[in-house]
């Protein structure tokens, strides 16, 4: 049996709860999408072989994403339908078909950890390739999802979900690293489940419980940086944590930075970026290939991608703008900006509530807690805005949405719709 496992990312799954961005792994932080400089990572840890779980909406631009990378042996299956994990995992079987009983290491997409945790793993693997492993983020304050039942010499004895605060078998949260000593034997657990036609869509955790009691799953706990991308805001835990590998500054050659310009701290500078007199970089802040910085602009603690124009007096504070979107005279806070989005002169997110209290925001009808003291907008792809359109805190906008001049936006605008205000125009001659 190798010791090295085979990947399986699962980046397949309805991306719905992301409106009104559009495919989590295929959103940039820096000049990749995330899927690629995922996989780009694992391979540096070693990881030889890959297969990417899909869907038919995601499938063909991940296909021409690994073609990027001829060093790492990758395929791609499809998950038809968002049927679960355990579905999606039944698909990996034909990948697999050369090498049924082969070790899989099983991760999500749009989970962002530290090398640690990936090195850990793998080394607790190489040693003890007998076992499977599970990784368990420690957490002190109660976190509303599965919990790693751990014996006293690490064996985990099973998974419960949601157990409440006072009742949890230990501090050790479920997340998706996890080692399978034999693909074949996991497979077979999770098609014995699906046949039981039991409720709920955990077939996944169902068979693992089922392993677990013939066979040896060890935890391993994890204290390091963990961020998941499961809502639109959650895109800038992600821009922090590739902006916190920034070190130092990284200006290209054919980059243009005016005399009396200022880059301070951890900063990177594209290729044919400009930053011209009196703007400010004020780092942790990535500028992207041929991004205009104004006079007198601001960018800071921020992720501004290829072909932007951020214009003069524009402030860019802690937020995440994709390629081609246009600003000028505005100030963008706490926001998410899609490709392609017009932000006009005078525009505001406004990111704090009157009570100071945190954010939320309306997903699929359903109001969630941001966690966030501070959420200005999420717009989506060729949005545009008019010149002094205000959006209350954690608004979102909808593709090709059209907000007209001076309108205060207070919920959510679907895509494509076009929302302005009345005015009465009152004239009177003078004497």
């Amino acid at each position: 049996m190798s010791q090295v496992p085979v990947l399986v990312i699962l980046a397949g799954g309805a991306s719905s709860r992301m409106w009104p961005l559009r495919e989590k792994s295929l959103l940039h932080f820096g000049s990749e999408p995330l899927l690629l400089s995922q996989l780009r990572r694992y391979h540096a840890l070693g990881l030889q072989q890959a297969i990417v779980v899909g869907n038919p909406t995601n499938a063909d631009d991940i296909q021409q994403l690994i073609s990027q990378m001829p060093a790492m042996q990758t395929q791609v299956v499809v998950q038809a339908e968002p049927k679960g994990m355990g579905d999606a995992l039944l698909q990996i079987e034909p990948a697999l078909a050369d090498q049924p009983d082969t070790p899989i290491y099983i991760n999500q997409v749009h989970d962002v950890v530290d090398d640690r945790l990936h090195l850990d793993m793998l080394s607790l693997f190489k040693a003890n390739p007998a076992a499977s492993y599970l990784a368990g983020y420690e957490m002190q304050d109660y976190f509303p999802g599965g919990y790693l039942v751990v014996n006293t010499d690490g064996r985990i004895t099973g998974i419960v979900e949601k157990p409440g605060a006072e009742n949890r078998p230990s501090n050790l949260v479920a997340i998706v690293a996890h080692i399978h000593q034999n693909a074949e034997a996991l497979l077979e657990a999770i098609r014995k489940e699906y046949a039981s036609d039991k409720p709920g869509d955990d077939h996944y955790e169902r068979a693992m419980d089922s392993l677990m009691k013939a066979h040896n799953f060890r935890a391993v706990p994890y204290t390091g940086h963990w961020s998941a991308l499961k809502f639109p805001w959650h895109v800038l835990d992600i821009m922090e944590y590739f902006l916190s590998q920034l070190k130092g500054q990284t200006v290209a050659d054919d980059a243009y930075i005016a005399p009396t310009a200022s880059l301070v701290g951890n900063v990177y500078i594209g290729p044919g970026a400009k930053v011209f007199p009196g703007a400010a970089v004020v780092g942790p802040a990535y500028i992207g290939a041929r991004t205009i910085v104004g006079n007198n602009a601001l960018v800071r603690n921020s992720m501004v991608l290829d072909d932007c124009n951020v214009g003069f007096t524009t402030e860019v504070a802690r937020s995440y703008v994709a390629n081609g979107c246009q600003m000028h005279a505005c100030r963008v806070l706490d926001s998410v900006f899609a490709p392609q989005v017009n932000f006009s002169a005078g525009c505001t997110t406004a990111n704090l509530r009157i009570d100071h209290g945190t954010v939320p925001s309306r997903v699929k009808g359903q109001k969630f807690d941001s966690g966030r003291d501070k959420l200005g907008a999420i717009i989506g792809q060729s949005a545009f805005l008019g010149v002094d359109v205000m959006t209350m805190p954690g608004v979102k906008i909808g593709e090709l949405a059209q907000i007209g001049p001076g309108t205060h936006v207070h919920k959510d605008v679907l895509d494509r719709q076009r929302v302005y205000v009345r005015q009465e125009l009152v004239v009177i001659d003078g004497e």
